[in-house]
């Protein structure tokens, strides 16, 4: 099968821009994985973030189109990574709620990574709290279906204010990433403390690898450790960075 065509271009930049930030393992310090965040670049209002577009895109259809050029795109640095041979475990894209009650959704992420010659397990879908409000089943059984097929699967933004936890009970997910909200929470006392150390139990106790979010120092990925969580991003592990630059390094923590 051939490509799709080259992605339109603004002011020289891509319309659609994926970003990617380490995941380390907080004992190492070692890069495991990849996180990506989409951008839009517009030619009127610049670079579109994705807490200013994603409600209103995954209003309609809308949000289908962005994943499949979100989703080509995240194909093509994998496929750069091997070439420069960068080691890690997967990369994440967005992927809507919408797309998993697709009738034809596990087809087609097949037929994508095989279009690219990617392996299934190089790639994380990350999705949103929203899944938590799903109850029919279909997304969790697309979940169990696509996991099968050996794709992973990670829910962001968990453990937040708004977040319905115990919900996280009907989603096979692979990964649980927590809200910066948790992190902030590490060190201001004591109960503090045991909420997120409770968190990260009940995580993975639903049989999930928590990694911390807006991790800013070692004292908290310290803390985060001693509470058994393995990994973070965040300020510490590193910034967002275009494709172009992850290369493999001698020493990974210069990436």
């Amino acid at each position: 099968m051939k490509k799709d065509k080259k992605p339109q271009k603004v002011g020289g930049l891509r319309a659609v821009e994926l970003n990617y930030r380490p995941i380390r393992e907080i004992s190492s310090g070692r890069t495991v994985c990849y996180h990506s965040q989409t951008r839009l670049n517009s030619p009127k209002l610049g670079v579109i973030m994705p807490e200013s577009y994603r409600d209103v895109a995954e209003m309609s259809v809308q949000c289908l189109n962005l994943f499949s050029l979100e989703f080509a795109q995240a194909l093509e640095a994998a496929e750069k990574f091997t070439e420069r041979e960068v080691a890690y475990s997967w990369l994440s894209v967005y992927m809507p709620i919408w797309f998993l009650n697709e009738k034809k959704a596990e087809k087609k992420a097949l037929e994508m990574c095989e279009k690219y010659g990617i392996p299934t397990n190089k790639i994380c879908f990350e999705l949103s709290e929203r899944l938590l409000a799903e109850t029919d089943g279909t997304a969790s059984e697309a979940i169990k279906n696509m996991r099968n097929r050996g794709f992973h699967f990670m829910l962001s933004d968990f453990g937040g204010d708004s977040c319905p936890m115990m919900r996280l009970a009907d989603f096979p997910v692979d990964y649980v990433m927590l809200s910066p909200q948790v992190a902030n929470y590490i060190g201001r006392d004591e109960r503090s403390d045991s909420a997120v150390k409770s968190i990260i139990g009940f995580v993975s106790d639903m049989g999930c690898e928590a990694i911390a979010d807006g991790v800013s120092n070692s004292r908290q990925a310290e803390m985060l450790y001693e509470f058994e969580c393995s990994y973070c991003t965040g300020t510490l592990a590193g910034k967002y960075v275009t494709e172009r630059f992850i290369r493999q390094k001698n020493d990974e923590n210069d990436q």
